[in-house]
């Protein structure tokens, strides 16, 4: 039977197991296993992880349109039309996305500490946004959010298809 686990990446980890520090090693100590995706250094939450090569490429290969969620803050107070802008899809350098699920939500409640904390700007305020894709651009929900004015400070991925965080604590992992 298939290994399978759920991670909660820590901000500043790489999703690999080779390399100095920071590496997902640092977490799981599980014998050959392999993450099915990706999750940048700069973003947290859910990495599934798995020792079958074929579940692996049914998670990770866009080809599939497994649905990924993402609970993102923003820079600036986010309107409805700029939500119904990132729903409908943006244009970016390597092409337009497909639509999304977007909507707009308040700090969520079961939130860690991020350490380092993201910058803070007295003058400018921060929103909050769920969106959930079924593509796989590099770094796409930063790249959207930024397109439409609202970089994003902080992204943490809370769903890949049917498997959720849940409350799985930053750095720990469960097997699924």
């Amino acid at each position: 039977m298939a290994k399978l686990i759920a991670l909660n990446k820590p901000f500043g980890v790489i999703c690999q197991f080779s390399g100095d520090n920071n590496t997902l090693s640092d977490y799981v100590d599980i014998p050959n296993i392999y993450p099915a995706g990706r999750l940048d250094k700069d973003s947290e939450g859910l990495v599934i992880l798995t020792d079958d090569g074929k579940l692996q490429n049914l998670i990770s290969n866009p080809k599939y349109n497994k649905t990924k969620t993402y609970v993102v803050q923003v820079e600036g107070e986010i309107s409805d039309d700029v939500a119904s802008s990132l729903q409908k899809g943006v244009q970016l350098k390597d092409g337009n996305t497909k639509p999304a699920r977007v909507k707009i939500i308040e700090e969520p409640s079961w939130l860690w500490v991020r350490t380092p904390p993201i910058r803070i700007r007295k003058n400018i305020p921060t929103s909050w946004i769920e969106i959930s894709i079924s593509e796989g651009k590099n770094r796409q929900i930063r790249r959207m959010t930024a397109s439409v004015g609202f970089p994003t400070l902080r992204l943490i991925r809370t769903k890949i298809d049917k498997w959720h965080l849940g409350d799985i604590t930053s750095g720990s992992y469960v097997t699924l």
